[in-house]
């Protein structure tokens, strides 16, 4: 993740149940559909944010601040993706 431009980063808060197994799955899949490199930021550890492994491991509780960040030709749509999927509540309501 290093090198990655300031631009390519957006901080992201898990709402409801923080990132959990099917939020986790819900975010790979969508980072799946581009080309790019992806990494999710945690209190100073990184993961691949394409891995759901490495996302669960980051135990993002509620509450929790991820950055994501991301470089590659698609950076832009997925970065605002990833984002609104933040932003739905991973489509869990509340």
């Amino acid at each position: 993740y290093q090198g990655f431009t300031d631009e390519s980063a957006v901080t992201l808060n898990p709402h409801t149940h923080g990132l959990h197994p099917v939020a986790a799955a819900q975010l790979v899949q969508g980072l799946c559909g581009f080309q790019l490199k992806a990494f999710l930021l945690r209190n100073g550890y990184a993961a691949d944010a394409k891995s759901i492994m490495g996302v669960l491991l980051l135990a993002a509780g509620v509450g929790s601040t991820v950055i994501l960040r991301i470089n590659g030709p698609d950076e832009s749509a997925a970065l605002d993706a990833g984002a609104a999927l933040f932003a739905r509540n991973f489509d869990e309501g509340g």
